[in-house]
């Protein structure tokens, strides 16, 4: 169940709390509650702070402030506290925050402070210090709760706090990817143990496999919203009930069964106790699709005269579901066999419902007996509404779920309508960039956000040099990065893309730089670009106008198929300049995404369609004056204009898809070769790349407002949540 990495000691590890349990300098005591609210990460002051008190420990504690805080000298604690400039900015800050933290005006109908949104989602990506996610999902959660706390929407957060997490990936010699895993409780995280009136630990209990499993709680601040964490690791618990909050997306079919379990029905359980009524629950993916049957028991058990179809209608009114698998084997389903093992019959019977009736709840043919119980079925039938996170999305969904509704009605009828994903602003654009916008557009400049023509009349005025200045700047502190990153002192005896003894040489901030970075599955097509190796090669040999490549992913620790892909990639070799033009970034995460997005002249993305739900990396990317590279799918359909970017292939599907994937390689070639390469090296007497220029702007101009989270969030409020 849990990593052979674990050791005995760690196995019989608890956490009371995360306190800093260290005497910090009078004038630096703020620091400890600054810490503590995750708004410090999405502002470059509050950044500032933390790296500037020692910048190699700050990197080597994986800019976690409060490990940071815990590990540094007292020398050199002592040093900043006597430092009346930082001091002053302590101050500064912390009464920023407060300001931000002050109770406002809030006008969203029947959302309230008593009556919030209540976000359920399996994984969060706050930051990187809260290692609790694995990829597009959790990073996707973290920006909606960013979002919802600037344009203070009431609303709280359930998730589960897993104690190793998802894998850090480590690559071999010989290029495998392997596995790690760090256990949460050895670190120090801004987390706080939610406590009852009585200043007791506030628990709750779900049966699971017959027993009464204990589960606690950790409150994560996140700006305004409160994001509180499950956790069964606690002394009551027998060890394997400890460890259903062990891993994220780890173990067999029953682990996430009750991993879901105490998300749904525990997270239900949780509000009840810190007496909080939402006035709508919003299931964000079909992971925490339980908590339906959670309301509905609690509806039937204050009303003998009720059937479940009765409480069913009345669940339906509060309940929201957002989809994020634009394939039916994505979901999560789980044999009649397994589940039933896992839900009590007192349970079943509490829903007024028989074993059968309990199965064909989540049942796309509530009368096939054989068909396994799926969680997407769940949510779609016990929530009001529904929606995927693209346009194209959404029209998937409604195809693929049509079955699902009466045969009369129109596939364009299935009531599945789509919220686009967006990106936290705040979070992902580079500081250097937003000191330029404050000098040219002003210090409120997020405030045009909301004005689509606006912010293009305000990038235009920005003078195209200052603008490549700041992005070549940037490129430059991504390969500073890169070569400190897969600099090793041992490589072994065969070279490949992730270490090298000597990283001097490798990469040219002069040279157009392609990131490609994204979870190593089948439908990401990483081997599209290794197509033809021998064109590949060429572009990347090129004296004149040579391509290089970041690439960064994790394969599944059970895709084996991934994974000799990945080898094969680190290795190319073939007398070229593959090993000084191309690297890979091991352990993706928040920190390396950022300096990739934030870096690269152009974002590549090549998944087969219509697999891509949305995709976010290339929106952030976008948000820094990169330009997307990608095949129309997912987001990119709606914000490619001809201009801020460029087109891999067609919008065909359904043909033979080796055929499709040689005509989109052919497309993918032909594009850097005839629009890209040129573009970016076509440079005016001023050696300025006056086209590329021009397009950055119309990225920036038309995908900053278009793909904000800010405008996802309202989108929800005006069109969800309402």
């Amino acid at each position: 169940m849990h990593s052979s990495a674990v050791s005995l000691k760690t196995e019989q590890r608890f956490r009371e709390d995360f306190e800093l349990k260290r005497e910090l300098p009078e004038n630096l005591r703020l620091l400890d509650r600054i810490s503590g609210n995750f708004f410090w990460s999405w502002r470059r002051e509050g950044v500032e702070l933390f790296r500037e008190l020692e910048p190699a420990l700050w990197e080597k504690c994986e800019q976690s402030p409060r490990l940071l805080l815990k590990r540094i000298r007292p020398l050199r604690l002592w040093q900043k506290s006597l430092d009346a400039d930082y001091v002053d900015r302590i101050g500064t800050f912390a009464a920023m925050m407060d300001e931000y933290l002050a109770p406002g005006p809030i006008v969203q109908g029947r959302i309230s402070p008593s009556n919030p949104v209540a976000y359920f989602c399996a994984e969060f990506g706050v930051h990187n210090s809260l290692p609790n996610y694995s990829g597009g999902l959790g990073i996707l959660a973290g920006d909606h709760l960013k979002s919802a706390s600037d344009l203070n929407i009431p609303l709280v957060a359930i998730g589960l706090l897993y104690r190793y997490g998802y894998f850090r990936q480590k690559i071999a010699h010989d290029g495998w990817q392997e596995e790690r895993y760090n256990d949460v409780f050895e670190s120090e995280l801004a987390l706080t143990p939610v406590l009852d009136e009585n200043g007791d630990r506030l628990t709750v209990t779900v049966m699971i496999r017959g027993r009464e499993v204990l589960t606690q709680a950790w409150l994560a601040e996140v700006g305004r919203i409160k994001l509180y964490l499950l956790d069964t690791n606690v002394p009551e618990n027998s060890e394997v009930d400890r460890y259903i909050t062990g891993h994220l997306y780890g173990g067999d079919s029953e682990t996430r069964i009750v991993q879901e379990k105490v998300l749904g029905l525990g997270g239900v359980r949780l509000l009840r106790k810190l007496r909080i009524d939402p006035s709508v629950y919003h299931l964000n993916e079909g992971h925490s699709a339980f908590l339906t049957l959670e309301l509905a028991r609690e509806i039937l058990a204050g009303d003998e005269s009720l059937t479940f179809t009765d409480a069913m209608a009345r669940v339906r009114e509060k309940c929201v579901f957002t989809t994020h698998t634009p394939v039916e084997a994505g979901n999560d389903v789980f044999s009649p066999d397994r589940l039933q093992s896992c839900f009590s019959a007192a349970f079943v019977e509490s829903l007024r419902l028989t074993g059968e009736e309990f199965l064909s709840l989540g049942r796309t043919d509530p009368d096939d007996p054989d068909e396994w119980f799926g969680m997407t079925p769940l949510a779609l039938r016990m929530a009001r509404s529904a929606n995927g996170v693209s346009a194209k999305h959404g029209e998937v969904s409604r195809a693929l779920w049509h079955k699902m509704f009466p045969s009369e009605t129109a596939v364009d009828e299935v009531p599945i309508s789509h919220v686009t994903n967006g990106v936290h602003a705040p979070t992902w654009i580079a500081p250097t960039l937003k000191a330029l916008y404050f000098r040219h557009i002003g210090p409120n400049w997020t405030s045009l956000l909301t004005d689509p023509a606006a912010w293009r009349e305000a990038i235009e005025r920005i003078p195209d040099a200052e603008l490549w200045k700041v992005h070549t700047q940037l490129k430059h502190l991504l390969i500073a990065f890169i070569r400190q990153r897969t600099l090793a002192k041992e490589t072994g005896l065969q070279n490949t893309i992730n270490e090298h003894e000597d990283t001097r040489m490798l990469l040219d901030p002069d040279v157009l730089t392609i990131g490609f970075a994204r979870r190593v599955a089948a439908y990401k097509r990483w081997n599209l670009i290794m197509t033809d190796l021998e064109r590949l090669l060429k572009l990347v040999d090129d004296p004149a106008r040579p391509v290089q490549f970041v690439f960064a992913g994790k394969a599944h620790p059970q895709d084996l198929t991934g994974k000799q892909l990945l080898q094969n990639l680190m290795s190319i070799n073939h007398d070229s300049n593959w090993q000084k033009r191309a690297v890979f970034v091991e352990d993706y995460d928040q920190e390396v995404a950022r300096y990739l997005v934030q870096g690269v002249d152009v974002w590549m993305n090549v998944p087969r369609r219509p697999l891509e739900a949305s995709g976010t990396s290339g929106q952030k990317a976008a948000m820094n004056g990169g330009l997307n590279f990608s095949i129309l799918d997912g987001w990119w359909i709606e914000g490619y204009n001809g201009v801020n970017g460029f087109s891999i292939g067609e919008l065909n599907v359904g043909r033979d898809q080796e055929v499709i994937d040689l005509e989109d390689a052919e497309s993918l070639y032909r594009v850097l070769e005839e629009q890209i390469v040129p573009a970016y090296y076509s440079t005016d007497e001023h050696r300025l790349p006056v086209e590329w220029i021009r397009r950055m702007k119309d990225a920036l101009a038309t995908l900053t407002t278009q793909f904000s989270s800010d405008r996802m969030v309202r989108d929800y409020v005006a069109q969800i949540y309402r």
